[in-house]
């Protein structure tokens, strides 16, 4: 039996319906799909950073990516309630403030770092673009801390005044810098990600 439409969360789509008919918590999971078609981020073997990596879409598409010889690694605030893949593992930490035994525990090595993180929203434009580049950067700073030479980092930020400086701050690291909106993102959203590749 469908849920009633007055049941219904109202940001559910088709993509919502999609996610749960694949079995992904979540409907990110088709962001990250458009963008590995695109630019084919992650490939067979590596070893993957997530970063707020919470309720697990990402976590499982990237160790369905990576396979058996690959590892994907998951840090959230929250804990991630599904069921992890073999070859994926989770630490509950703050990306914002990484503690020493995070640090340890998280390692370095990784050829690409993802980050899908942002912050609960308060409908201040402003307000909400600001925290979204406080996440922005610490992903950045963790990134640029544990990928190796010619690595590859995924972002996502809120388009607001910080956007342009977030730019250029990720080109001083990388090779390459691009601009992506996927098409599942939904069309009120001011997100939008950035792919940068060749880590300096």
């Amino acid at each position: 039996m469908k849920p009633s439409k007055a049941r219904r969360n109202r940001w559910d789509d088709h993509y919502t319906e999609r996610a749960r008919k694949e079995k992904y918590p979540a409907r990110s999971v088709f962001k990250l799909q458009e963008i590995q078609r695109k630019f084919h981020v992650i490939k067979k073997g590596q070893h993957v950073l997530d970063c707020g990596c919470a309720p697990g879409s990402w976590l499982i598409y990237s160790s369905q990516l990576t396979g058996p010889g690959g590892k994907v690694v998951g840090i959230d605030l929250q804990p991630v309630t599904i069921h992890v893949p073999d070859n994926a593992v989770v630490h509950t930490g703050d990306v914002l403030s990484p503690d020493a035994a995070l640090l340890t525990a998280i390692e370095n090595g990784y050829h690409v770092v993802l980050s899908d993180m942002a912050p609960s929203t308060t409908g201040q434009k402003s307000t909400d673009a600001a925290r979204s580049y406080a996440l922005c950067r610490a992903a950045l700073d963790l990134a640029v801390r544990v990928l190796l030479p010619g690595g590859s980092f995924v972002s996502k930020i809120f388009q607001g005044e910080d956007f342009q400086l977030y730019r250029d701050e990720v080109r001083a690291h990388f090779d390459k810098v691009k601009i992506f909106k996927p098409m599942s993102s939904r069309k009120a959203s001011k997100e939008i990600f950035i792919f940068a590749t060749g880590k300096l």
